[in-house]
């Protein structure tokens, strides 16, 4: 199972679109998640289109477009539990392991965004990850996405530059 993780597009009011080489890995992925700042429904449309499958969860710039704070999605045998990861950056850890922890166990994977900051870290016994800004939204310094392969409960990721 090939997935797509990207968060933090921040369409239309940071960045005008997705770069096309993440467009295409989206468009290749047999799932997308994404971690919440669509920044607009046409944003979110636009990735609905894109994504084979999709898994989302909204963020703190997506008040009224209708998606979950948490959502849970099992692929390749491995549990993911999205939550956007809202609030100051000290203790954004603390509350997207204890997210997951609340909502799967401490054997799910995290997918977070909000600090547009790639992560790759176990906190507490979770591993988290958090793909950063697919846009390069300010204050990213560049976009940034993750691929993962999960297959048989097991999983690799790959950060993405554009």
């Amino acid at each position: 199972m090939d997935v797509a993780l990207i968060s933090d597009t921040h369409i239309p009011s940071r960045a005008s679109r997705i770069p096309d080489p993440f467009r295409e890995r989206i468009e290749a992925a047999d799932h997308v998640i994404h971690a919440g700042d669509f920044d607009s429904e046409g944003a979110l449309s636009n990735v609905r289109a894109t994504a084979a499958r999709l898994t989302a969860v909204g963020g703190n710039m997506d008040p009224r477009i209708g998606l979950p704070a948490r959502a849970t999605v099992e692929l390749g045998g491995v549990a993911f539990v999205v939550t956007h990861g809202t609030g100051s950056k000290r203790g954004y850890e603390d509350r997207v392991a204890n997210a997951v922890r609340e909502e799967a166990g401490a054997a799910a994977v995290g997918v977070s965004g909000h600090t547009h900051e790639v992560l790759d870290t176990t906190h507490g016994g979770v591993r988290l990850l958090n793909p950063g800004s697919a846009t390069g939204a300010a204050p990213a310094e560049r976009a940034t996405m993750m691929t993962v392969t999960a297959r048989d409960g097991e999983f690799d990721v790959t950060v993405h530059e554009a």
